[in-house]
């Protein structure tokens, strides 16, 4: 997947590109039934959930040790008062992350196909470096909205460098929250970063008081997409996702990567031990 110099051009013009029929199917359905495992192998005793709104992630311990380990989240909708799951297990999670790409065979090759490799080059990543993965279910009827914003808030390096490979393992339409984007909008300034605090937990540094389009609103576009497309995310784009209220699940997998010639700040929130250094393509 060498990106074209129109498609390249529309990259640095948009902060995103959408690339439609990216991966085969065949790849996306292996994925999905993986996920499936680990959620089936997970333990719903470990609770934590995986909140859209920023605030509640800041004392998350299980979130802060995920960096190098896969970690399963369940959504805010998952349980009843009584603190039961409102449905079964596998339609209860929000997210897997933030690792596979590193532990499981099978994420490994997914992250690592050429079609993503070819596309990091074509947009002039000197030495990329896989630093997260994330599975997203968005399951039905609770799938949860994620509010606008940038990856740079949470992987930051100097400059910038943050890219988000997208792929869609399921179709993503507007009725079950398909990806919005505001063209341009990563001309404009970081707003804040998710920063380890020097006195124990997490903060989050402002760093720019403009704000963010609001939701569903003129300034963002819908990226629908079908089961295969891939989406590249520049790390300051805006972006945002409508919660999922259908009866049809939206799953993703995203990979961010990083040029390794770039600094990547010690106050970073993800970090991997000694045992897991970064590797490339």
């Amino acid at each position: 997947m060498v990106l074209s110099a129109t498609q390249v051009a529309a990259f640095e013009r948009d902060g995103f590109l959408v690339v439609p029929d990216a991966v085969d199917h065949s790849a996306c359905d292996e994925l999905i039934a993986r996920a499936g495992e680990i959620v089936d192998a997970f333990d719903p005793s470990t609770v934590s959930i995986f909140s859209t709104q920023e605030q509640t992630r800041t004392s998350d311990d299980y979130f802060l040790a995920s960096g190098d380990r896969i970690s399963c989240f369940f959504e805010a909708d998952a349980f009843a008062p009584d603190g039961t799951l409102r449905q079964d297990k596998s339609l209860s999670i929000n997210k897997i992350g933030h690792a596979m790409h590193d532990l499981d065979p099978t994420f490994d090759r997914f992250s690592r196909q050429p079609v993503i490799a070819e596309a990091a080059a074509s947009i002039g990543m000197q030495d990329p470096k896989l630093l997260q993965s994330m599975y997203i279910f968005k399951p039905p009827h609770i799938g949860g909205e994620v509010t606008c914003h940038q990856d740079s808030t949470f992987l930051y390096t100097d400059p910038m460098t943050v890219v988000g490979f997208w792929v869609a393992l399921q179709d993503a339409t507007l009725e079950n929250g398909c990806l919005w984007a505001e063209p341009g909008g990563h001309l404009g300034p970081l707003r804040k970063r998710f920063v380890l605090d020097p006195n124990g937990g997490t903060r989050f540094e402002e760093l720019d008081p403009t704000p963010f389009p609001e939701p569903g609103g003129p300034e963002l576009v819908p990226l629908e997409a079908a089961k295969g497309t891939m989406v590249l995310l520049h790390g300051l784009l805006p972006h945002w996702s409508d919660e999922n209220r259908s009866d049809r699940s939206r799953h993703t997998f995203t990979i961010h990567v990083i040029d390794g010639t770039a600094d990547y700040p010690a106050e970073n929130w993800l970090h991997r031990g000694e045992h897991l250094p970064l590797r490339g393509f």
